[in-house]
């Protein structure tokens, strides 16, 4: 099959599903991984309208078996990979360090960090094992992996992390042709972000109301990092809307 391969993870909403319409747009065969699967086969039958193919797969990012059988399937039906876009994550309860219970902790590292580091692992072998070899890895940062938000320490810390990961991928990719770069996204329109324009606790313990973006344009960045020959990076993107709470965050 022509044309080139993208895995994106989570996405059956939210950026994931915008993100996965985008790419199906320019052309991206895709595999979308999600743990349900109704909405992945809806993203799916949308994505298709486009001329491309798309597959839906059940995957636990946080479990290694449903990671490496989720790219198995992928090198069983096109041989290769171009792109993954690590997306999955969670948002735990909103609690003060202190309050923050374990299972919240370990929830938010399993999906968050460890998701993401299994699919990149994965697709790194791949890539590098292909021929032609390499491909592009864009992780979904968030704007808290700079600048936390109160109330969020797993959630933080996890995308705090996952700036250590672009920065080493990128840096174990270069004999291989794999770049690798983050996205890191503030205040786009989801279902999962549905409550920040009602009200979001700011760095002064204030609830005010924030504006949000419409979350095509993260989709149309992702697709622009996409669309780079793997000789250009880049390392870093963010994009937010623009009067929200960021600079001035606290």
């Amino acid at each position: 099959m022509g044309g080139r391969i993208a895995i994106v993870t989570g996405a059956g909403s939210g950026i994931g599903r915008v993100v996965a319409l985008g790419l199906a747009e320019a052309g991206f065969h895709l595999v979308l991984a999600g743990r349900r699967r109704a909405p992945l086969e809806e993203v799916a039958g949308l994505a298709e309208t486009c001329g491309v193919s798309a597959k839906a797969v059940e995957t636990d990012v946080a479990d290694a078996a449903s990671v490496a059988q989720l790219f198995a399937r992928v090198s069983a039906r096109f041989g290769r990979l171009d792109l993954l876009f690590n997306n999955a994550g969670v948002f735990t309860p909103g609690a003060a360090i202190d309050a923050v219970t374990l299972d919240d902790w370990r929830r938010s590292v399993d999906v968050n960090l460890t998701g993401a580091f299994l699919c990149t692992q994965a697709a790194f072998r791949m890539m590098k094992a292909q021929a032609p070899r390499g491909g592009r890895i864009i992780n979904n940062g968030s704007i808290a992996a700079q600048v936390p938000r109160p109330h969020s320490a797993p959630y933080a810390a996890t995308k705090h992390a996952i700036t250590g990961l672009t920065k080493a991928t990128a840096l174990d990719g270069r004999p291989y042709d794999i770049a690798c770069g983050q996205i890191d996204i503030g205040n786009a329109e989801t279902e999962m972000t549905a409550g920040i324009a009602l009200g979001a606790r700011q760095a002064d313990g204030s609830i005010r109301a924030e504006p949000v973006m419409d979350a095509r344009h993260v989709a149309d960045a992702v697709v622009y990092m996409a669309g780079l020959p793997l000789s250009a990076n880049v390392p870093f993107l963010t994009v937010v809307a623009t009067n929200m709470p960021y600079l001035g965050r606290g």
